[in-house]
C-alpha cells in the first residue's frame, strides 16, 4: 500500500512539473480561471486542478496566400504577401481569441484585398512602401485586442495578366523612345547653339576658317588615307592665292620692262 502511494505521488509530481523555455510563456488556469502568466523556467502546477497553455513570444512569419484582386482602375491581378508579428500579451492571445495564428491570417488576407483595391495599378507598382505601411496599420488595429503586434507586412509578388504585361511593355518602350528623342533633340540644339557661336567668331576672323581647314586636313592625313577631299572653300582660297601670285609676278615683270626701256633709249 505504501509503495502504491509513493508511486502515485511520484507520478503526480512529474505531472505537476513544467519547463517553459526562454522564448515561451505559460498561461495558467486554476479550475478554468486564469490565474496569470508564468515562466520562463521550472513551473510547478497542482495536478488535476491547474492547466497551462504555452505561448511563444518569437516573431512569427506568416505567408498571406495569393489572391485575385481588382484594382481601382479595374485591372485583375494576383497579390501574395508576407506578414511578421509577435505576441506581446500572452494572456489576451489565449483568452480573447481562439487559434490566434488563424485569426491573424484571415484578417491579413481581408485587409490586403481591401487596401489594394483602393489603389490604381500604377500606384500599386510605384507606392509599394506606402501601401505596405497602410496594410500593417490596419492589421495592427484589428490584432491589438488579441495581444498581437504586427511588425511588418510586405507585398512580395504581383502577378499581372499577359495582355497587361504586353501593354505595359509597349508603354515602357514608347516612353524610352520618347526620352531618347528628347535627349537627341537637346543635343542637336546645344550643338547648333555652339556652332552658331563658332560661326559668329569665324565671320569676324576669316583666317580662322582656313586654319580650321588645315587642321582637318592634318587629321585626315594622319590616318594614312590615299584620298583627301578638299573643301570647295579651300579650293577657292587656293585659286585666289594662285591668282594673287600671278598678279605679283606680272607686276614684277612690268617693273623690269619699265626699267629696261630707258637704258635702250640711252
Amino acid at each position: 500500500m505504501i509503495i502504491t502511494i509513493i508511486i502515485v505521488l511520484v507520478v503526480l509530481l512529474f505531472l505537476s512539473l513544467r519547463i517553459v523555455k526562454e522564448y515561451d510563456r505559460g498561461v495558467v488556469f486554476f479550475l478554468g480561471k486564469c490565474t496569470g502568466v508564468r515562466g520562463p523556467g521550472l513551473i510547478i502546477l497542482l495536478p488535476i486542478f491547474e492547466k497551462m497553455t504555452q505561448v511563444t513570444l518569437r516573431t512569427i512569419t506568416m505567408n498571406i496566400p495569393a489572391q485575385k484582386i481588382i484594382t481601382k482602375d479595374n485591372v485583375s491581378i494576383e497579390i501574395a504577401a508576407v506578414a511578421y508579428y509577435h505576441i506581446v500579451d500572452p494572456k489576451k492571445s489565449v483568452i480573447s481569441v481562439e487559434r490566434v495564428f488563424d485569426a491573424v491570417n484571415q484578417i491579413s488576407q481581408t485587409t490586403v484585398r481591401n487596401v489594394v483595391g483602393q489603389f490604381q495599378l500604377d500606384q500599386l507598382l510605384s507606392q509599394t512602401l506606402e501601401i505596405n505601411q497602410q496594410i500593417k496599420t490596419v492589421i495592427d488595429a484589428h490584432t491589438e485586442p488579441w495581444g498581437v503586434e504586427v511588425t511588418a507586412v510586405e507585398i512580395k509578388d504581383i502577378v499581372l495578366p499577359d495582355n497587361m504585361q504586353r501593354a505595359m511593355a509597349k508603354e515602357a518602350e514608347a516612353e524610352r523612345e520618347r526620352r531618347a528623342k528628347i535627349v537627341a533633340a537637346q543635343g542637336e540644339f546645344q550643338a547648333a547653339v555652339k556652332l552658331g557661336e563658332a560661326a559668329d567668331i569665324i565671320s569676324q576672323h576669316p583666317v580662322a576658317l582656313q586654319l580650321r581647314t588645315l587642321q582637318t586636313m592634318s587629321e585626315i592625313a594622319t590616318e594614312k588615307n590615299s584620298t583627301i577631299i578638299f573643301p570647295a572653300q579651300f579650293m577657292t582660297t587656293v585659286q585666289e592665292a594662285i591668282s594673287m601670285i600671278r598678279q605679283d609676278s606680272r607686276g614684277d615683270s612690268r617693273t623690269d620692262r619699265d626699267e629696261t626701256k630707258p637704258s635702250k633709249r640711252a
